[in-house]
Order: structure tokens, then sequence, then C-alpha cells
């Protein structure tokens, strides 16, 4: 395929990457010129781009996303696809395929799993939009998941997508905070001597082997007890609207607003637990954390 890839952050760039050593055709832009973007701008983009075209967004959430969207509103043709796979919430995604549908363009979401180890592990790809949508995406979707049978779902229509990845890290949330408990626990212990090699043990035969715990042995390998990471974590927004949406339909999600929460309180302390959450967002997200 051939496709435009807007944003050429940490997920877009490992994107563009993993795209065109699968054989795909792409051509980058981003407002950055340090960003190692390949056009100037977006009608740059457009013009270098074969109709009818296929635009990626890798854009923060919002009114970045927003205005992209509008605008390319404007400068696309008739028959051209717009593929948000950044995290939007899912009611802006149908507010998004509106707009274009009014110029004929196309709109699909994709909700995008993996942080700066997709380049190399492929990518989980939540999907919401049209059938005939998702197969001429295809090929572009089957280079970025991983290798096997999973990884790829076509979860529904627009807003589908998004609204699946909002849930999947809501799940992140209350998996990474048990684990950062759990290390709190075993730290703060007088009967346990070394917890790091307690998290190594768990790796294997354990019902709660994961790759957030091979993770979190491999940050404490880099930093034994933690104690260069500081004890907050930001939350990215997802869980926020999780806890939201669920209120809205009335299912009760104890866990995923406790670990929000947490994340929240985070901010005006330094706890072991949130050292924990911390690290991992750093291992699998390259998110920054903050060192004494």
């Amino acid at each position: 395929m051939q496709l435009g890839m807007i944003g050429l952050g940490k997920m877009g760039a490992n994107m563009v990457a993993r795209l065109r050593e699968g054989g795909h055709t792409v051509i980058g832009f981003d407002l950055s010129p340090q960003s190692g973007r390949d056009v100037e701008s977006l009608e740059a983009l457009i013009e270098a781009l074969e109709a009818p075209r296929v635009i990626w967004l890798m854009v923060p959430a919002g009114k970045p996303t927003d205005d992209t969207v509008e605008r390319l509103a404007q400068l696309l043709d008739e028959g051209d696809l717009v593929v948000d796979g950044g995290n939007t919430k899912f009611t802006d995604d149908q507010r998004h395929a509106k707009l274009l549908a009014e110029h004929q363009i196309g709109f699909m979401d994709v909700g995008t799993s993996g942080g700066v180890w997709g380049r190399e592990n492929g990518y989980a790809l939540m999907v919401g939009g049209t059938q005939q949508d998702y197969e001429r995406l295809l090929p572009a979707l089957q280079t970025l998941k991983p290798q096997g049978d999973s990884g790829l779902v076509h979860a529904g229509p627009v807003g589908a997508g998004h609204f699946t990845k909002m849930v999947h890290n809501g799940i992140e949330y209350g998996m990474m905070q048990a684990l950062g408990e759990g290390y709190s626990m075993l730290e703060s212990s007088e009967l346990v001597d070394n917890p790091h090699d307690v998290f190594d043990s768990w790796r294997e035969g354990s019902v709660i082997r994961s790759w957030l715990l091979d993770l979190l042995v491999r940050a404490l390998e880099d930093d034994e007890g933690l104690c260069h990471i500081a004890g907050n974590a930001q939350e990215s927004g997802e869980a926020k609207w999780m806890v939201e949406t669920a209120l809205h339909m009335g299912i009760p999600l104890p866990v995923t607003a406790a670990s929000l929460f947490a994340r929240q309180s985070s901010q005006i302390g330094d706890p072991n637990t949130m050292k924990v959450v911390a690290a991992l967002r750093n291992q699998f997200g390259g998110h920054a954390v903050t060192h004494e």
C-alpha cells in the first residue's frame, strides 16, 4: 500500500518504519522540522500521494486531531480515507466521520497498543469502521500487527476501535496498579529478603505471568528498588473516559476507578506503588520518568 502518516512521534515514527520494512510506501509529515518528515506541509503530503489516498493520523487527541481532520476535510478528494490511530475519544470519532462523509471521504478509528516495542513486536490493533474500509486497509494492518493469529480485530463500526482501546487501557491501569501494590507490600515486609527475585520467579508457571510482569522485572534490573524513579504517574485520559462512560451505562468499575484515583493522588506524593506504575509506563511506552 501507499499511505501518508501525520505525526512522527514515538509511535508514529516506529509505525512508519515497520510499514516500510513490510514493503509499503509511506510518506510522513509532522509539524516539527526535526521529525525526519518527508514533506513540509499537509498540502505537500496530499500532493505526493496517489488517489485514492489513505492518510493515517498519529497526533494528540482533542484539538490537534480536530484541527487536522477539519483541514483534511477541505484538502482531500472523494474516495480518500482518513485513519485515526491515536487515542481519540470514541464520541469524537463519530463526529469526525460525519464531517468527512459530507465530502465523501471515509473514516476509520484504530485503537493502537504496543508502545515503543511495537516496531519490533507488532501492535495490537482494534479497528472501527465499515467492512469495505477495513478490507481496503487490511494489508497495512497485517503488517503492523504481531505475527500469528492474534493482535488484530475489526471491533465494529466507527467508534468501536477507540471504545475498545479505552477499555483496554482501563484494564491496563488496574493490572499495573495491582503489580505496584504487590511490590510495595513485599518491599515493606521484614519477611521477604528480595522482592525483585520474587517477581522474577512469577514469570514462569504463575497465573499472573504477563508482559507487564516481564517489564517490571526489567525495570528492577535497571534500577534495583526503583530508587531513581519518582513515585508519580500521569493519567492519560482513557481510564477517565472509561469511568465516565461506565457511569452512563450503569456498569460498576471499582478497580479501574481506584487505579485512576491512585494516579491522581500520586501527583502529591511519592509512594513505591506509583514508582512501579511509572517504571512500567516508561518500559512499554517510553514515557518520561523523573530521576532524583
